[in-house]
């Protein structure tokens, strides 16, 4: 796979990669790590990642946790020979970011979790119809953003939703395209509890733990994690330190940015 598809904030400070969730993009952490970048006495040089199969990365055949790993651990090596960073993941990003710690644990001197566990989730039906909506979508008709946002509110009308799933639409001339591999990840959900994507990888669980820094944040209101996660959590990253996030749901750093930036800033800054 070729190289993923980045964006630098900040010029100086730790190096801090940000991974993004399912059907998201790096962009989705520019609010974050701006915050960070411009945080006075812990400046960081914030990477905003592009999974593959997301936003401007490649495409690949099938969703691998093993290989979204590899290719985010290529990227921060090119992008910086040497260093070390922190790396902060949410959902789909969280699990590229725990296979990758446990996999490189070299490469990456702090992890950070955002509201995701490290086991499988059976499938992706709570994605079911979000895939659905988007596959429904009349490309070949549309003829603005204005059309795709009328007809999508049909199916999807929260305006917080269907603005991030909206993101993923690209205008090329006066034809529109998904830029996310949405084929590949439908395919993935008619899969049910074989889905690759819902799963975690059994063959890092055999590994040694990551010895590093590790910080878990869960969001209050999400049901993405319960408390027998906790012990699969400390097994594999045995220095985690687990904080709930009150008001917020599966998105945390945009229900609560705010809180979110200063957990990173004690989480980078200390030593």
């Amino acid at each position: 796979m070729s190289a993923l598809h980045t964006l630098a904030v900040g010029s100086a400070g730790p190096r801090v990669a940000f991974l993004h969730g399912l059907f998201g993009q790096g962009r989705n952490w520019a609010q974050i790590a701006k915050a960070l970048s411009g945080a006075q006495g812990t400046d960081a040089r914030a990477l905003l990642v592009d999974l593959p199969d997301h936003g401007r990365s490649p495409w690949s055949q099938e969703p691998s946790f093993i290989r979204y790993a590899e290719a985010v651990a290529r990227t921060l090596e090119q992008s910086a020979p040497g260093e070390r960073w922190t790396l902060v993941g949410h959902s789909l990003g969280g699990k590229t970011a725990m296979v990758l710690a446990l996999t490189h644990p070299a490469l990456i001197e702090r992890l950070a979790v955002v509201d995701i566990a490290p086991k499988g989730y059976g499938d992706l039906h709570r994605f079911a119809e979000y895939i659905a909506a988007m596959q429904a979508l009349p490309l070949d008709r549309l003829h603005s953003r204005a059309d795709a946002e009328e007809i999508f509110a049909r199916d999807v009308p929260d305006p917080g939703v269907r603005a991030f799933l909206l993101q993923n639409l690209r205008r090329h001339g006066s034809a529109f395209s998904w830029q996310v591999n949405l084929a590949m990840v439908a395919r993935d959900a008619a899969r049910g509890p074989d889905s690759q994507i819902a799963a975690f990888p059994p063959e890092v669980l055999r590994l040694p733990p990551y010895p590093g820094p590790a910080l878990w944040m869960v969001g209050e209101r999400s049901g993405y994690v319960d408390d027998e996660d906790s012990a699969r959590m400390r097994a594999l990253f045995p220095a985690v330190r687990k904080l709930t996030v009150k008001g917020a749901g599966h998105w945390v750093h945009t229900d609560a940015p705010e809180v979110t930036v200063a957990a990173l800033r004690r989480f980078i800054g200390a030593h």
